[in-house]
């Protein structure tokens, strides 16, 4: 037999169980038993028996890599010498089903003990192997914590209980904004990438534990006293939910257009350019954080890709007072040319409430008062129309009550008329519309944490929100990475004088080496 041959047959003794798994699975395909099944029958025994397979496999290469011994003493980051060493026992739920590790352990009376195996292996602290975790925290982030529970029972060989879903989920989403810190910054030679910059800011409410909620929020929801212990009277609040703050950055190409091209009137001729889709998007939202704390992320994340400010820089945003006031003052402070544009669909809406009041019923009248004042809006004349419906409710002599809608209207028009200036922003063809956060609030926040009866944890709702974040912005993967990175510094690698995690002599390589010596 040569050396090679005999190598051979060293190297099958390591998977001798795994091997006797396979031919048994062999064994069974060619069964009277098999034979009689479909093939969605077929193909959820062969998933189900290829777990135990892959269990197998994957115990005993652990078994056949060794206890991760090293040359002595093995000095930890507090300074002691660990000279005692003995074998030391750990199981391990993965995605194939629980696998056990034995690992030398580095020790000394009073302080804690250091495996240089589980530096090797980058094993976690807990005893959920981290591909586990990564399938958690995918679920976690698409559906509830129940059919994330149902979901890794049904798709994987291993067993998660339900009270450690939320723990695992908050554990996966710690590196978030360490990751966005420390990422590269997109490249910033514009290729691919179109030439207007734009962000965006919203607010989503979120149903919190009444201690989760922000201070002001908590003590109504405390102090409140409802007229009818069975639902809200009229003008009663719940004051059950605190407000996220969901962000969204993009590039997109200019779009010119002229006021008729956009509300599609049909005596202007149309360009048939196709509409600019938004490129390199990013959506976020927090509900630990300040809405001014996460305009400044936004912000930032701007400056990534646009550092030396080459591109024409737009902030799309609905009215909101607070979130306009906090851009004009970061932008001012940090000397960013922003301009700030209120989105136009909140300025139609508004339009169709006033329209109501001077036709109630549906037909051309309404829908020619609409289009008339739209626009002239988009020629640039929001103050002019919003005086011009006040004289027509006075001159109507509609009530104080049926004024309302119009008095909203034409005071959303005047107070935001510096961002309403959409002939300018039509001809730069810049966008008009939140699109991009609107759904962002509907995917990102909405329909995941407006689960019924659903009343979350700040802690547990935040994880959830990036993980959702990390998804919507096509980010988890490398993300993933930079998580598992980071667990192995805070892991192994701190533990260590010096940071430096001693080799381990005891690896599978080493073992066939020695064998193969042996043969020769």
């Amino acid at each position: 037999m040569t050396a090679l041959a005999k190598l051979s047959s060293v190297e099958q003794a390591y998977y001798t169980q795994a091997r006797e798994n396979f031919e048994h699975i062999v064994g069974y395909l060619d069964s009277k038993e098999a034979s009689g099944m479909t093939h969605s029958e077929l193909e959820r025994e062969l998933e189900k028996k290829g777990r135990e397979l892959m269990r197998k496999l994957l115990q005993e290469h652990l078994n056949n890599r060794g206890p991760g011994q090293c040359e002595p003493p093995v000095e930890g980051a507090d300074g002691v010498v660990r000279s005692r060493v003995r074998l030391q026992h750990r199981e391990l739920e993965t995605v194939f089903g629980t696998v056990s590790v034995e690992r030398a352990g580095y020790g000394q009376q009073g302080v804690e003990s250091l495996h240089p195996l589980d530096a090797e292996l980058n094993l976690p602290n807990e005893r959920y192997s981290f591909e586990m975790r990564r399938r958690v925290a995918e679920e976690a982030a698409k559906s509830s914590f129940e059919e994330t529970l149902e979901c890794i029972g049904k798709n994987t060989g291993g067993h998660v209980p339900k009270r450690q879903v939320e723990e695992l989920v908050m554990r996966a989403a710690q590196d978030f904004d360490a990751f966005y810190h420390t990422r590269q910054a997109l490249a910033s030679d514009g290729q691919g990438a179109g030439s207007i910059l734009a962000i965006s800011v919203d607010g989503k409410g979120v149903t919190m534990r009444t201690r989760d909620l922000r201070e002001q929020t908590r003590k109504a929801a405390e102090a409140r006293a409802h007229k009818m212990s069975m639902r809200l009277s009229k003008g009663e609040k719940k004051n059950a939910k605190r407000m996220a703050t969901v962000a969204a950055v993009y590039t997109i190409a200019p779009f010119v257009r002229t006021a008729e091209e956009l509300i599609g009137d049909s005596s202007s001729p149309h360009t048939g350019l196709p509409r600019p889709r938004p490129e390199q998007k990013r959506v976020w939202a927090s509900l630990e954080k300040t809405p001014e704390e996460v305009i400044k992320e936004l912000l930032q994340e701007a400056r990534y890709r646009d550092p030396d400010h080459e591109k024409s820089w737009v902030a799309l945003v609905d009215g909101n007072k607070s979130q306009i006031h906090i851009l004009k003052r970061l932008a001012k402070k940090n000397g960013l040319d922003l301009t700030i544009i209120v989105d136009l669909i909140h300025v139609i809406e508004y339009l169709w409430d006033a329209a109501r009041a001077f036709h109630p019923d549906p037909g051309a009248e309404l829908e020619n008062w609409v289009r008339y004042r739209l626009l002239e809006i988009l020629r640039g004349k929001a103050g002019l129309m919003a005086g011009g419906m006040r004289r027509s409710a006075t001159l109507r002599g509609l009530s104080a009550k049926a004024c309302e809608p119009v008095d909203a209207c034409a005071r959303y028009l005047s107070n935001h008329s510096a961002y309403l200036r959409y002939d300018r922003y039509l001809a730069k063809g810049l966008p008009l519309a939140t699109g991009v956060i609107e759904g962002a609030c509907r995917h990102l926040v909405k329909d995941r944490m407006a689960v019924t009866g659903a009343r979350w944890s700040l802690n547990g709702a935040e994880a959830v929100l990036r993980l959702r974040a990390l998804r919507s912005s096509r980010d988890f993967d490398e993300y993933w990475t930079f998580h598992e990175t980071r667990e192995y510094e805070r892991n192994h690698q701190a533990l260590y004088a010096g940071g430096i995690v001693p080799s381990t002599s005891a690896s599978l390589s080493t073992i066939k080496s020695a064998h193969l010596k042996v043969i020769k």
